[in-house]
């Protein structure tokens, strides 16, 4: 095993993961760092052997880790990552900040990032993933992103330079999104306060928030996310390609394409990330029967499958 970089925060060897992400499957990280600060992480990238390669994992609200594991340092930032500042009409999260949190915080300051509210995850998986709902989206609102690449090296890319489209996004190989500035509207707190309490009613009402799911589980065939107006089109929602296919509730091992709303795939207790992958695969093929629709995974799915 390569010699490893002595970090100030953790790193920790062969790393069970499943108790890290929404869905509760996965093997084991080679290595799991959790670097103090951005100091850290980019002494920590610039030391390590260029041949080891790196995952940057959120909190896993949007990944299947398959059971074989991560040959790979997994790096997962914390509470050094995770501030929120308030600056005019921009606000600046780290990456490891919830979404939620700084929707949140931008409306107390009297600033509309209110489509964040309902979005599970932290910021650098929203920029990675161009997160958005209601017809708002990150790359609307992104302004820089700040990013320690692979070698070490801490940049301030431009929006543009991240080639923002729907549900991508793309960043050099190995490089960690530590931190992200958007601008934002103008409103009044307590008129967004309102707008994001209707957004969790809206939201609970039609998914299964209590159950261990990994949000929206395909992209939607339209290319793009429900807008919430009365003129929605749903033709192409991922989630009607899938009732149409008469795969609502339909199960695989422990794993469930949940009656509530069937884009989501929840783990109903005691699935592998082998169960759940395949019920998505199932999903697919069917669905390709059916309708002739090719549905593409918003859930990342990573690692290695299990030989047992």
């Amino acid at each position: 095993m390569t010699d490893m970089p002595t970090p100030r925060g953790a790193l920790t060897p062969d790393r069970p993961l499943a108790d890290l992400t929404w869905l509760r499957v996965g093997g084991p990280a080679d290595w799991l760092f959790q670097p103090a600060d951005e100091a850290d992480l980019a002494a920590f990238l610039t030391a390590l052997d260029p041949a080891v390669p790196v995952f940057p994992m959120g909190v896993g609200s949007n990944l299947i880790v398959r059971d074989g594991g991560i040959r790979a340092v997994v790096i997962r930032l914390g509470r050094g990552f995770n501030g929120i500042t308030v600056d005019g009409a921009t606000v600046t999260g780290g990456a490891a900040a919830l979404d939620a949190h700084v929707a949140k915080r931008a409306a107390e300051a009297g600033l509309d990032l209110t489509f964040l509210r309902t979005i599970p995850g932290s910021i650098g998986g929203a920029v990675r993933m161009n997160a958005g709902c209601y017809g708002s989206y990150v790359a609307d609102h992104l302004i820089s992103a700040r990013v320690i690449l692979r070698s070490g090296q801490i940049v301030d890319l431009p929006a543009a330079d991240l080639h923002l489209a729907y549900r991508q996004s793309t960043l050099p190989e190995g490089a960690v999104i530590v931190a992200a500035t958007f601008r934002a509207n103008a409103g009044d707190p307590a008129a967004l306060e309102a707008r994001m309490a209707d957004q969790i009613a809206r939201r609970d009402a039609s998914q299964p928030t209590r159950e261990r799911s990994a949000g929206s589980t395909f992209r939607n065939p339209a290319g793009f996310s429900s807008t919430g107006r009365a003129d929605d089109s749903h033709e192409l929602k991922a989630w009607k390609v899938i009732d149409d296919a008469g795969l609502r509730g339909a199960t695989l091992g422990g794993a469930q394409m949940s009656p509530k709303h069937s884009n989501f795939l929840i783990n109903i207790g005691g699935a592998t990330a082998a169960d759940l992958e395949n019920l998505g695969e199932d999903v697919r093929k069917r669905v390709f029967q059916q309708s002739g629709i090719t549905l593409e995974w918003e859930i990342m799915r990573v690692g290695e499958y299990s030989h047992k």
